[in-house]
């Protein structure tokens, strides 16, 4: 019961034909890692069927991997896009809806510049019975110049709405 009461404080219950799934209330609750990291909601959409969600991880220098450098560590980055992809695939089942990362590949393209916000888009493009298919990028101001790619899969053992 107290995790029902929790959902409902965020906006992940009253699932019926009206719902929408609602990431900018999720993010207001600032639970989890996400929360412990500081990744915030930035946006989301749909691109030609495509479900998307934007989300950033300020600068931070607890988050710092090199001291040396300043650079942000790998694994808050992995964690930002894990969050971004689970979103856009939310987004798409228009539900929240428990599910494993079984494969996040994570193509790192340079180091995020030290003192600038890292933002994830994270997109859902395909979504099977179980099955969901994610892709994304990460960049810190410039999508043209992005830090890592992202491209995964996500199962959810009870299946997601169709």
């Amino acid at each position: 019961m107290k995790l029902h009461r929790a959902a409902a404080r965020v906006g992940l219950t009253g699932m019926t034909a009206a719902f929408q799934f609602d990431p900018e209330r999720f993010f207001r609750s600032r639970l989890g890692h996400g929360g412990a990291l500081g990744i915030g909601y930035r946006g989301h959409g749909v691109d030609e069927g495509v479900h998307w969600a934007e989300l950033e991880l300020p600068y931070d220098k607890r988050l710092i991997g090199a001291v040396e450098t300043g650079v942000i560590a790998s694994g808050p980055i992995v964690a930002l896009m894990d969050m971004a992809t689970s979103m856009g695939v939310w987004l798409r089942a228009n539900a929240f809806v428990a599910h494993a990362t079984l494969d996040l590949r994570v193509d790192y393209l340079r180091p995020a510049t030290p003192g600038r916000t890292v933002i994830g888009r994270g997109e859902c493009y395909r979504l099977t019975r179980s099955i969901a298919f994610v892709r994304g990028q990460a960049h810190d101001g410039d999508p043209g110049d992005p830090l890592a790619h992202v491209a995964g899969t996500f199962m959810a053992p009870d299946g997601y709405p169709r």
